[in-house]
């Protein structure tokens, strides 16, 4: 997923740095490249799709939730059954109940971080579509309108490239790169 990418400063520069060494390019050949900028957050915000899987994944994660809730119930009754009652037990009924009460808090923990790893992956195969079709639109657009860079300015990075620039095979030519 390009478009919701991780963001780093140094992406940034690098995206700054890369437009001041095109620009510097195009105007050497009297050529100006034609240039275009979205939002793509605000774009896949806006799409209904994202609407429907944000209501999806809200559900899914209330479904987790609720869940973990019974645990902490559980183990809020099993801890006050142990404080109630412990002085009454034996030694041996002690250490068990206290295994018992650790293993349900273990529990409850691997629990709560598979549901988080849930939660990132159903956000992704609901988001991911969605994301994918704004990018559609948007190299349809690139492609129509003749533009040769989109940037995206939620994070600054490239949402179209016109490969005619990859510099990559000159780069790996002059470090006798594969």
């Amino acid at each position: 997923m390009t478009i919701a990418s991780v963001r780093f400063p140094l992406k940034a520069i690098a995206s700054t740095c890369f437009l001041a060494v095109l620009f510097l390019t195009h105007s050497l050949h009297a050529q100006s490249p034609k240039l275009g900028h979205i939002n793509s957050g605000e774009l896949v915000s806006m799409m209904p799709e994202t609407k429907k899987a944000e209501d999806s994944l809200k559900k899914f994660a209330e479904g987790m939730e609720t869940q973990v809730q019974a645990m902490l119930s559980e183990l809020k009754i099993k801890y006050a059954d142990f404080q109630s009652k412990s002085k009454e037990w034996t030694e041996s009924l002690r250490e068990y109940k206290t295994k018992e009460i650790q293993d349900l808090q273990s529990n409850i923990d691997n629990f709560q971080q598979r549901a988080q790893q849930d939660i990132s992956k159903r956000k992704e195969d609901l988001l991911g579509p969605v994301i994918k079709k704004a990018e559609e639109v948007i190299k349809s657009i690139a492609k129509e309108g003749n533009y040769d860079y989109i940037f995206d300015t939620s994070n600054g990075s490239f949402l179209h490239v016109k490969e005619a620039d990859n510099l990559m095979d000159q780069a790996k030519k002059k470090l006798k790169l594969p």
